[in-house]
């Protein structure tokens, strides 16, 4: 028989502490044992999660609390995987809203929260880090009063309850005055607020697919929400898309609830339940898997389209293949496909010959974090700069995607960032005092000219600034927007960088590579200290000879190159330029790596 559920998911920005907030409530539900040793945001298992501190994909868990089960889901706060949000609040039945007690209701609050709302979900509001020397409790839940209104919630959705919590500690609180022991007020809230699963279990078997997993040992799994019936093992399905059109068909071999951080093999699953399924091959995100009888698709949200793009294509240059052993477009392709079929935010198209990809994606994030995995999994590719992808309205007129961008920053910084973002084709919004000495700046921006700021933008507030940004929506187009004012450093030998070449090139620019780099001609070695590309010699040594003088004798001194990350180097690019990505290396180059040919085309 079912069992008493709730299905919760918990929304946030970016480092307000969900991942950290669900250890706790874990570790407090009797999960693990007492003496078992256990990692911090246990939430985030892929490499990329663990090393950049964020979670990437949506991912259900399951706690046992005085005899109720809850199935919480534990969101991305990042806007470029805004396509995870979206899916998985079809699975939850009321959401957890976590703000941080300083910075108050951020970009991606907004976003999430609007998602929330619009499926008509009823929020439990928690204050996280409350305990923060700059906490500004009072004044945070007026503003996320304000963001309700401004996000037109209805009534029962404006009677929302706030607790007060340290996820970290794993306390939290109705009121600050009570004690500080564990999460017990927290677990009885979401008890008393959230629903049970309202669906009817005499119907027959339906469930909507809401997230795409693989596992090493059943193959390619479904998970999602079981909305009506009641299914068990082996029995025969059929999936239908959106249109109501049958596309799969099979047994299901296996299907599994969560529990903790396993997944438990079960006989039957029951309406209202959380669960994956193994055994159909084409049935994807948004489908509906049901019994034969059923006619009609669940309906499932539209995701936002992708805003922006990037082209792959194979790697031509002169170190091509060293690298890496997936090399070929073949492979490349059947890689694409597949992330394109898993993620749904991510858009996949080709060019006739089959050997250029163009993948459209919510930003330059999302895109970044799709190459790094790629580049981790053995592949060697070129990728071209990110552009953002134009629409045209029904008069014809050209509409570019433009974004939301809260920015923090220190008093004495507002106006050199004021004065950025307005070369960038910004409107400034808002602007208030954000706390003692601090400002928040509010624009709205062409995320075309937000491309490669977020590095100028820390040099300017001197990595003490933070700048959220959340897509908006299409406006008119905003007339050109000037780039990189520098041009670059380019090898025309290949072999291995010296020394001596780089100690004297100093003077023309930021040096990229250290001594002993190995480099190929057409590849970027540094940034010019002029507007124009020049081409340098990084090989060439110093002439010995068998007279020493202490004019010519002077000590080689190097300033340490300029390093930059896969993002970092994906927004420095220019239109002429590429990211050769391999396994070992990042290097930028010219489209056109020869030099007589770079000038027939120019």
């Amino acid at each position: 028989m079912s069992r008493d559920l709730r299905n919760l998911a918990i929304i946030a920005h970016v480092d307000h502490g969900k991942t950290t907030l669900i250890d706790s409530m874990m570790k407090q539900s009797g999960v693990f044992r007492d003496n078992q040793s256990v990692d911090e945001r246990l939430m985030d298992t892929g490499d990329l999660e663990k090393e950049r501190g964020i979670t990437i994909l949506a991912k259900p868990t399951s706690i046992d609390w005085k005899g109720i089960t809850l199935n919480i889901i534990d969101t991305p706060g990042h806007a470029d995987f805004g396509g995870e949000v979206e899916r998985v609040l079809s699975m939850a039945d009321g959401v957890i809203l976590l703000v941080d007690a300083s910075e108050g209701p951020m970009p991606q609050t907004k976003f999430v929260l609007a998602k929330a709302l619009k499926q008509n979900l009823l929020p439990i509001v928690v204050i996280n880090k409350v305990d923060k020397k700059d906490s500004r409790i009072d004044k945070v839940v007026d503003e996320i009063f304000d963001l309700f209104i401004a996000l037109e919630a209805n009534d029962n959705q404006l009677d929302f309850p706030i607790l007060y919590s340290s996820g970290r500690d794993g306390w939290c609180v109705q009121d600050l005055k009570d004690e500080k022991h564990n999460l017990d007020p927290l677990f009885e809230k979401i008890i008393d607020c959230v629903s049970k699963p309202q669906n009817d279990h005499t119907k027959p078997f339906a469930m909507l697919a809401s997230l795409l997993d693989f596992d090493p040992y059943l193959g390619r799994c479904l998970i999602g929400k079981v909305i009506q019936g009641s299914v068990k093992v082996n029995e025969y399905v059929k999936a239908i898309n959106l249109k109501n059109n049958k596309i799969d068909s099979g047994r299901l071999t296996k299907l599994l609830r969560f529990q903790g951080m396993k997944k438990i093999p079960v006989d039957e699953v029951f309406a209202g339940d959380i669960i994956c399924i193994a055994g159909l091959n084409q049935a994807s995100v948004s489908d509906t898997i049901c019994n034969e009888i059923v006619e009609k698709a669940i309906l499932s949200t539209p995701i936002d389209p992708p805003s922006m793009a990037v082209t792959i294509t194979v790697n031509d240059s002169e170190f091509a293949g060293t690298e890496g052993k997936k090399v070929t477009s073949t492979l490349i392709r059947t890689r694409l496909l597949a992330e394109a079929e898993t993620n749904v935010a991510v858009t996949f198209s080709e060019n006739e010959k089959k050997d250029a990809f163009e993948i459209g994606g919510r930003g330059e994030l999302q895109l970044g974090v799709l190459i790094e995995t790629m580049r981790r999994e053995g592949y060697e590719i070129n990728v071209s700069r990110p552009r953002v992808l134009f629409k045209k309205n029904s008069k014809g007129e050209k509409l570019e995607p433009f974004e939301e961008v809260t920015i923090d920053l220190d008093n004495e910084f507002s106006s050199t960032v004021i004065d950025s973002m307005n070369q960038r084709k910004s409107e400034l919004r808002e602007m208030k005092s954000g706390g003692i000495g601090k400002t928040r700046l509010i624009f709205k921006a062409p995320s075309r000219g937000l491309i490669g700021y977020q590095s100028q933008f820390l040099t300017e507030t001197k990595g003490t600034g933070v700048l959220n940004r959340v897509f908006d929506d299409y406006d008119n187009y905003k007339g050109e927007i000037k780039g990189r004012r520098n041009g670059v450093l380019i090898a025309t030998e290949k072999g291995e960088a010296v020394s001596f070449a780089l100690f004297n090139l100093q003077s023309r620019g930021a040096m990229f590579i250290d001594p002993k780099t190995k480099v190929y001609k057409g590849m970027i070695v540094g940034e010019h200290n002029r507007d124009n590309d020049l081409e340098v010699n990084v090989l060439k040594g110093k002439k010995l000879t068998n007279v020493r003088a202490s004019g010519s004798d002077q000590a080689i001194i190097l300033t340490p190159p300029r390093k930059m990350t896969l993002e970092q180097m994906m927004a420095y690019m220019a239109d002429d330029e590429l990211l050769e990505v391999t396994p070992m290396n990042l290097r930028l180059r010219k489209k056109i790596l020869l030099s007589h040919l770079r000038k027939r085309a120019s």
